[in-house]
């Protein structure tokens, strides 16, 4: 049966380091798994992804250019791998709109709900990893980064927003969220993750 799963988190939250990991245990475990991220995943997102990453842009627009990628990465990667019976592993979805454009530039929760009901009313993730991390340590993880993109760059202040707009998601849909104490070692996280993937 297939399962859609997101990683979710603040910039600098190490979310990325574990995907491709979880992913092969998955496989290891006898699942046809797709890897995919948003912006992205598909030839549009991607360019979409590089605007996004790198033009300013007026926050209106910033919204709307990423769920029009998600449009576009839902009908190409997501359903059609869901309808194989594939495992759909997605570095980022909805969550991140509510939490970086709702959050963080501080568009209100109705828009992006009404985007959100538009693009894809009834598809949600079955499980959401949030990697919950305090920003201090994030931005300390970042610092290694020779580039930077525009989100990136944002002030401290930027992303304690943006975490106040996770954490606000997850009590809207506690269901399907499992928080995962990001400051913790590589090897501790991927404790956690392994718990967590005998449940499901």
């Amino acid at each position: 049966m297939s399962k859609f799963i997101t990683f979710e988190g603040v910039d600098g939250a190490g979310k990325s380091t574990h995907i491709a990991w979880f992913a092969e245990v998955l496989r290891q475990r006898g699942h046809d798994v797709v890897v995919t991220r948003e912006p992205g995943g598909t030839p549009l997102g991607e360019q979409l992804r590089e605007i996004l990453l790198s033009q300013p842009m007026n926050i209106g627009t910033e919204a709307l250019l990423m769920f029009a990628a998600r449009l576009e990465h839902i009908e190409q990667v997501i359903r059609p791998g869901l309808r194989a019976g594939k495992w759909v592993i997605s570095d980022r979805f909805s969550d991140a709109s509510f939490a970086y454009q709702g959050g963080g530039r501080g568009l209100s929760w109705e828009k992006l709900s009404q985007l959100e009901q538009w693009v894809h009313p009834d598809l949600q993730p079955d499980l959401t990893l949030f990697f919950d991390i305090p920003v201090e340590i994030a931005r300390q993880r970042l610092t290694n980064n020779a580039s930077l993109d525009r989100f990136e760059q944002e002030q401290a202040e930027f992303f304690e927003r943006v975490s106040a707009g996770y954490h606000k998601r997850v009590q809207e849909h506690p269901q399907r969220y499992a928080v995962i104490d990001a400051s913790q070692s590589v090897d501790k996280v991927k404790h956690k993750l392994e718990e967590i993937i005998s449940f499901i």
